[in-house]
């Protein structure tokens, strides 16, 4: 790493805006393509790379330390020769220098830059949303600090939001015994993003654990005393009771600097089919990287998912190495609730019918969201041979099944091939 005479890095061949899933495989895929320039990663984080998916689960539950989400042991980075740049992040880009500015006033100037920024929590637009027990669950300290109210006695919390974040914090809530309200302004969670037949599956199961859903309720105040919340005011002027307050609704992509610097992009930012951005040598991936995705009929869209930030990391380090392979991957997704394993294939925008294998009562199921006959998407639920079978079947891109077929759980996915 070529240094300035106090020290302070001055430039690296690649500088990754990250530290989570996309800018840690980002660093890893050019070493193992054989990348033998320097690497510096730059994070807002103060801890090495971590996931974040445990941090709305097991590690919020207690079940895994820091140790065991950590996505390399400390030592791998420094190994690797990958600098870690931790605890700041970048107030602004040069792209005609090559250079970016961070929020602690150092400068830093790069050959190519892969921006993995992720995105910020989507705040609460109402009065008392920045009250101290009031938690958004996007990192580490998020997380920690909402261990720490329950440790100092929070029984009763309000979630809000009823996307796969709310209902995961709800599950682990009930799970270290807080009473749970989760408010969702739809008229059913999980509308967004998965077909009825799964969104009253899970109201049914987390009403079944003890938690107070309310649907179709707005959040008008967060209420309380000495900057502390100590109730949520919904529209119609009910009060709930709590002691702390769990907000999932959403992020905002993160990439402010690249948008000043004369990037493209509404929603996110827009990148090409090998993540390139519209500025000269920065590439974006993950969450905050709006592409043409195959698996959503060429439609632009940001996928905020594990699989996506680390797919399209590999395929920068490709390009970068010279191996220039158009983005492709399948998307897909999971998640943790009670003992419930949720695993999505495919993306369900657009759907115009759905098929339902097997008996949501038994708890393993298995939902086939189709277009025009089409399989795009299944959303699995204690039913691994389904996903595995499932996505190998939207790979393979068949264009119509028999819905009778789809639904004969006895009827082996694969065998639709």
């Amino acid at each position: 790493m070529e240094r300035e005479n106090n020290g302070s890095a001055a430039h690296a061949d690649v500088v990754i805006v990250g530290t989570g899933h996309g800018g840690a495989q980002a660093a890893i895929a050019l070493r193992q393509q054989g990348h033998d320039g320097t690497i510096m990663m730059i994070g807002r984080d103060s801890a090495p790379p971590y996931e974040r998916p445990p941090l709305s689960k097991e590690y919020l539950a207690g079940d895994k330390g820091f140790e065991r989400i950590m996505i390399r042991p400390e030592k791998f980075w420094a190994d690797k020769g990958i600098e870690l740049r931790l605890g700041c992040g970048v107030a602004e880009i040069d792209p005609l220098e090559h250079r970016v500015t961070l929020s602690d006033g150092s400068a830093i100037g790069y050959r190519k830059l892969i921006w993995s920024g992720g995105g910020d929590p989507r705040r609460l637009p109402c009065i008392g949303a920045n009250r101290k027990n009031v938690f958004y669950v996007r990192d580490k300290r998020d997380a920690d600090a909402m261990m720490a109210a329950l440790d100092a006695g929070a029984k009763r919390a309000v979630v809000i939001g009823g996307g796969y974040i709310g209902l995961e914090a709800a599950a682990v809530l009930r799970k270290l015994g807080c009473a749970v309200t989760l408010v969702e302004s739809e008229d059913r969670v999980l509308k967004r993003v998965a077909g009825e037949e799964l969104s009253r599956f899970y109201e049914d199961e987390h009403r079944r654990q003890g938690v107070d859903i309310r649907l179709g309720r707005g959040v008008e105040e967060i209420v309380g005393e000495n900057s502390h919340a100590t109730g949520v005011r919904l529209d119609g002027d009910e009060i709930l009771p709590c002691d702390m307050v769990v907000v999932g609704i959403g992020i905002v992509p993160a990439v402010a600097p690249l948008i000043a610097a004369g990037a493209a992009g509404s929603n996110g930012v827009d990148v090409d089919f090998c993540c390139r951005t519209t500025l000269d040598d920065i590439y974006a991936i993950g969450d905050c990287a709006a592409h043409v995705n195959p698996y959503a009929d060429q439609a632009v869209i940001r996928l905020e998912s594990v699989q996506n930030a680390h797919d399209m990391a590999t395929t920068v380090a490709r390009a970068i190495m010279g191996e220039k392979e158009p983005y492709n991957a399948l998307p897909w997704f999971w998640s943790n609730q009670y003992d419930l394993k949720l695993q999505t294939a495919g993306l369900s925008l657009g759907y115009d019918a759905t098929v339902l294998r097997g008996d949501p009562a038994d708890r393993r199921f298995t939902l086939v969201y189709l277009k025009e006959g089409r399989p795009i998407a299944f959303d699995c639920v204690n039913t691994m041979k389904d996903y595995v079978q499932g996505r190998k079947l939207l790979e393979k891109g068949i264009e119509k099944i028999d819905p009778a077929l789809l639904a004969d759980p006895e009827v082996q996915l694969k065998e639709l091939i």
